[in-house]
């Protein structure tokens, strides 16, 4: 009875000091909460910079989502759905924003703000932040992936990737004549469904033919030569276990750990690889003589002489459409998107910029000494399929492409248009 009168006592006096608690809130400046994917703290600094230069006019603090992409969405998806005043800004994976766009959970930019954080963006990136033909969020960093290789592997093989655009099949081939492993991710997962979009797009076809349409609407690009010709590079890299026996479950850190050691060979992967080695070379954990060996190029090409679509990622930047600070959100994405803070991010948290002319900086050259070939990947990358329904869509695809070993050209696309398209029609469940 104690405790429960205590509780009682403790609930009256919050209710009294909630209105007090309010009220003074509101005589300082608006606090704007940043919901933030999981990193190294490095948009907590840039918050706290914002804050600064904000002078009064709101102040930042972050809030951060679960680590996993799906489970940001969905916590995001929610709270949004019931109109949830406190999420002022997120920080979104960009195959989710056409899912919170389309009921009208981002607000609108005003146009003048969509001009400026529209300037010297990479192409990727602006694609990737567009729904409809306009813009809805705000570009902060950008990911692709790049082809990293062996250089006394790619030499043995006869390619350098470096001066010469190099294909899947010589790829392939070039880690079967040298008896190494090719890295991949093959694993059940969204890293899976970032494979087959790049070759799909980089063989000419989209995974959608028709990504803004309803549901019951949407037709499949996969069995078609673009989709055959992704099956066909999977499948054979799985048959012919050219990515090793731990394909099925590989993913971008297994592949990273794959390629660092004696039977790495080439390997397509996210920018992280390179800190991520620079570190383990610190540590005594692998040799130096490791990262000299490293090369790096533009994404494999589907087809000799045709440009690769490789893959884009990141992180945009979103205004919930039911926040009481709009414009303060507003300016605040600005601030935050700021070239220096794109520098300052991709330095020290590794996370490369979506504005080009932050890959200039000189620490981002000493750091990233590859930051060219990352900017000109992001200019030809091409983010996945931008609809509502990207869930049904990307599950779709890891279930019916998976194993690698069991992707066939002549069945796997249509199997997967069939089991994609039900899903959408509410006649499969995943």
């Amino acid at each position: 009875m104690r405790r429960r009168t205590r509780a009682l006592v403790a609930g009256t006096v919050m209710a009294v000091l909630a209105p007090l608690a309010a009220c003074a809130a509101e005589s300082g400046p608006p606090v704007l909460t940043w919901y933030i994917n999981p990193d190294d703290g490095g948009q907590a600094e840039i918050a706290r910079r914002c804050t600064d230069e904000a002078g009064g006019e709101y102040r930042i603090e972050v809030s951060v989502l679960p680590r996993d992409a799906a489970s940001q969405r969905e916590q995001l998806a929610r709270r949004l759905a019931a109109k949830d005043s406190s999420i002022d800004l997120m920080s979104l994976d960009p195959p989710f924003i056409p899912e919170l766009a389309e009921p009208g959970f981002l607000a609108p930019i005003p146009q003048d703000v969509a001009e400026r954080v529209s300037q010297n963006v990479v192409q990727g990136a602006l694609d990737g932040a567009t729904w409809k033909d306009e813009l809805v969020t705000v570009p902060f960093w950008a990911n692709t992936q790049l082809l990293w290789y062996r250089k006394s592997v790619a030499q043995a093989a006869g390619l350098d990737p470096a001066t010469t655009p190099v294909t899947w099949e010589q790829v392939m081939e070039a880690a079967r004549s040298q008896d190494k492993y090719l890295s991949v991710q093959g694993t059940k997962a969204e890293s899976l469904t970032v494979w087959i979009n790049a070759l799909v797009e980089s063989a000419g076809g989209h995974v959608l033919e028709n990504p803004e349409a309803p549901a019951d609407e949407i037709q499949l690009g996969l069995d078609t030569d673009a989709g055959r010709a992704a099956a066909d590079i999977i499948g054979t890299i799985g048959r012919d276990a050219l990515a090793g026996p731990a394909l099925p479950t590989e993913d971008e850190n297994a592949s990273m750990s794959i390629f660092q050691g004696e039977s790495g060979s080439f390997m397509v992967n996210w920018p992280f690889v390179w800190p991520a080695t620079k570190s383990a070379v610190e540590d005594g954990a692998i040799d130096q003589a490791v990262l000299d060996d490293f090369g790096w190029a533009l994404y494999p090409q589907v087809t000799a002489g045709t440009e690769s679509r490789p893959p884009y990622g990141g992180i945009n930047l979103g205004v919930g459409a039911f926040s009481r600070y709009v414009d303060q959100a507003f300016a605040a994405a600005e601030c935050i998107v700021q070239p220096d803070n794109q520098v300052y991010y991709f330095v020290e948290n590794g996370n490369p910029p979506s504005n080009t002319t932050a890959f200039d900086a000189p620490e981002v050259l000493e750091a990233f000494p590859m930051a060219d070939v990352i900017r000109q990947s992001l200019e030809q990358a091409a983010p996945r399929p931008q609809t509502p329904y990207y869930n049904e869509v990307s599950s779709g695809l890891q279930e019916t492409w998976h194993p690698p070993s069991a992707v066939d050209p002549e069945r796997t696309p249509q199997e997967s248009t069939d089991f994609i398209t039900a899903v959408l029609r509410g006649d499969q469940l995943l």
